[in-house]
């Protein structure tokens, strides 16, 4: 599999297949949403897109990266949203860096939104499609961010070498300036378990993709056979 890992900014087109990576946090809560019930995510454009949708849906969750604020049912943090029903529910989440990359490949034939909490799920999907050439979209940090580096790269290997060892890939993760930023409270709207819960490998067995849909960008989870079926 030919694997290319660029920065938001470094797309000059839309690549065939895309893999956009957001450990801290927007993917991880994407896939805590789909965890506690929810039927779909709308990936949205702005803050004001955001609020748009909530005022012509009220009963869809809208949560949004920083400190809570009027209109938003909730925040960014996996930490918060693990204690919140969201059973059959649809969710609208805008964020700095995960959705806008979302939102940079949505001409793609297949988008997949991931963090390491569904890297393994992802991979597999990867390796069923039989993907020759994968672009990973760094979101982070205008495409710098470590974290989000280390799981693309792993999922990378992964699709291509199943004994592929995550240790040094976590460590590099854990030790980021997302993650520190994080732990110290640098950010706003954060759990004291948003770090951990980020890290967990393989935390979920689906993988997320992301398809148009009436011009809106939705995120669904995605069953993948597991090593047995592929067996």
């Amino acid at each position: 599999m030919d694997a290319r890992f660029v920065g938001i900014a470094d797309l000059v087109e839309a690549p065939s297949v895309a893999v956009v990576v957001d450990v801290m946090r927007a993917f991880t809560v994407a896939a805590w949403a789909f965890a506690q019930g929810a039927e779909k995510i709308v990936l949205a454009g702005s803050l004001d897109e955001a609020l748009a949708l909530k005022a012509r849906h009220p009963d869809w969750v809208a949560l949004k990266d920083g400190p809570p604020a009027p209109g938003f049912d909730t925040v960014n943090s996996p930490g918060l949203l693990r204690s919140i029903d969201l059973g059959g529910r649809t969710v609208v989440q805008k964020t700095t860096a995960g959705t806008v990359g979302a939102l940079a490949v949505k001409g793609a034939s297949l988008v997949l939104c991931a963090g390491f909490v569904v890297a393994e799920a992802t991979a597999r999907l990867l390796r069923t499609r039989e993907c020759d050439s994968v672009t990973f979209v760094v979101t982070g940090d205008d495409g710098h961010a470590d974290e989000d580096l280390a799981c693309a790269q792993y999922i990378a290997r992964r699709a291509t070498e199943a004994g592929t060892d995550a240790a040094e890939f976590l460590r590099r993760a854990g030790e980021s300036r997302a993650a520190a930023e994080l732990a110290e409270g640098v950010r706003q709207g954060v759990h004291p378990d948003d770090v951990a819960l980020c890290l967990e490998l393989d935390r979920f067995s689906f993988a997320m993709v992301a398809t148009l849909e009436d011009s809106l960008m939705i995120l669904r989870p995605c069953a993948v056979p597991s090593l047995t079926d592929e067996a």
